[in-house]
């Protein structure tokens, strides 16, 4: 992890002119480290970004061992035992799965950001060819154990697989990333014609965003260096080489309990009741004690995270 911090100035990816309004100024809830950063807004095509922000060299000073994803991902890549039917029908009526994947059947499929396996696990166990990219080697050492292809490092970069893709899936993956054109176009590439990418991303347009700013759960500056809305975020998929053919609003209220309990700390009420807040992600049931609101916001596209389906463009349409 470096032990210095180089930031810089970049205009918008999607080619406008220079010209920024400033929409918040927010700092590292998660682990504390040092920095203000500044989110500011395209004014031509309303994309949000953290800008300046750590160079791709330094931005893992961000990122320590005991960065959640990490952590968490090998812990549940260790269970490989079977979910209950139950389970997975409750899951599935109240379409609860944050990891929902277009009608496509098996083939060769990348994950972007695996962490320790365990997406690809539950991939191959339903006849799929799996291999993925992951930045943090631990994590990545964890998935090889499983005995999947992972390249260490970043997708940029990453090298192309050995054949033609036909899915390529990454889970609160894209806001992450420096250069999200130049990634997608890349993935476009590694793509068979027609070919498919699943991603999710937090919803900068929900209402938890508008009520909470700074304190929004999934700002998670610098770590997050876009913050996509749904016509945004169209628009970057058009940009490299991808149509939009579906998005869903996740049926979750994660960033609108969480944001409560970051409000909760700032303010010194109730602390006990603040950790709780924040450790809704960790608690087995939450998901379900707070469908109905989740339900509702879902419904009119006001939950703070959204899952995208798209199919690569024709070389003709671009």
């Amino acid at each position: 992890m470096p032990n210095t911090v180089e930031l810089e100035t970049r205009e918008c990816p999607l080619g406008c002119p220079p010209d920024d309004e400033l929409v918040l100024i927010g700092r590292d809830r998660i682990h504390m480290l040092p920095g203000e950063f500044r989110v500011v807004r395209c004014r031509t095509c309303g994309l949000m970004r953290t800008n300046p922000r750590p160079t791709l060299e330094t931005m893992g000073y961000y990122y320590p061992d005991n960065y959640g994803p990490f952590v968490g991902a090998e812990i549940n890549a260790a269970d490989n035992g079977p979910v209950p039917a139950w389970k997975r029908a409750l899951r599935a009526l109240l379409e609860l799965n944050t990891e929902r994947l277009p009608p496509v059947p098996p083939g060769r499929m990348l994950e972007v950001g695996c962490a320790s396996g365990a997406f690809l696990h539950r991939m191959a166990r339903r006849g799929w060819a799996v291999e993925g990219i992951e930045p943090s080697e631990r994590a990545a050492q964890a998935a090889r154990a499983l005995g999947y292809r992972v390249q260490i490092g970043s997708l940029e970069q990453a090298t192309a697989p050995a054949e033609p893709l036909d899915l390529v899936v990454g889970w609160m993956v894209l806001e992450h990333l420096h250069e999200p054109v130049a990634a997608l176009r890349k993935l476009a590439g590694w793509v068979r014609p027609g070919g498919w990418l699943a991603i999710s991303v937090p919803n900068a347009a929900a209402l938890d965003f508008r009520l909470f700013r700074d304190a929004w759960y999934s700002l998670d500056v610098p770590r997050h260096t876009y913050h996509f809305t749904p016509q945004t975020l169209r628009r970057l998929l058009d940009a490299g080489g991808w149509r939009m053919e579906r998005l869903l609003h996740q049926r979750v209220a994660i960033d609108l309990v969480c944001s409560l309990g970051y409000v909760f700390g700032d303010r010194g009420v109730a602390p006990g009741l603040a950790r709780r807040l924040l450790d809704f992600p960790n608690q087995k049931y939450g998901m379900y004690y707070t469908f109905p609101l989740a339900f509702v916001l879902a419904l009119v596209g006001q939950t703070g995270r959204m899952t995208v389906w798209a199919r690569k463009m024709d070389v003709r349409s671009l």
